[in-house]
């Protein structure tokens, strides 16, 4: 059987405001079976070549609209959903970005949904270059 492609290939890139390069964003999909409103991600963990973002410079875009991770606890309505099969685009503030070149990343999703007894913790992980 053929892997599921997690990451975008050509969703890695660095992230400007105005002239200066403010951090970077990449694309992947849920790790969960279906669908699911933003309240139950509880967490997104990035590491890039050892670095790990702060919790408070993460921010994930679902159809057009954009959250931090403390504001996704809060959204249950229904058009701001992550379907299943669906890229969604990761943002992280970084000063500078990333360097061009290679990299490798670790993404973590912690999603918790009410009707389960645990939450599904998914680690991703792949190299990509900027």
């Amino acid at each position: 059987m053929a892997a599921r492609v997690i990451f975008d290939p050509e969703g890695f890139k660095n992230v400007c405001s105005g002239n200066e390069i403010c951090g970077f964003s990449f694309r992947f999909k849920a790790q969960y079976y279906r669908g699911f409103t933003l309240s139950i991600l509880h967490d997104l963990k990035v590491n890039v070549d050892g670095w790990e973002a702060p919790r408070e410079a993460i921010s994930l875009t679902v159809n057009g609209e954009t959250f931090t991770l403390d504001e996704m606890t809060t959204v249950i309505d229904s058009d701001y959903r992550w379907e299943f099969g669906e890229y969604a685009t990761v943002t992280v503030k970084k000063e500078g970005g990333l360097e061009k070149g290679a990299h490798h990343i670790k993404a973590l999703q912690h999603i918790a949904p009410s009707y389960m007894p645990f939450p599904v913790i998914t680690e991703c992980e792949t190299d990509f270059t900027i």
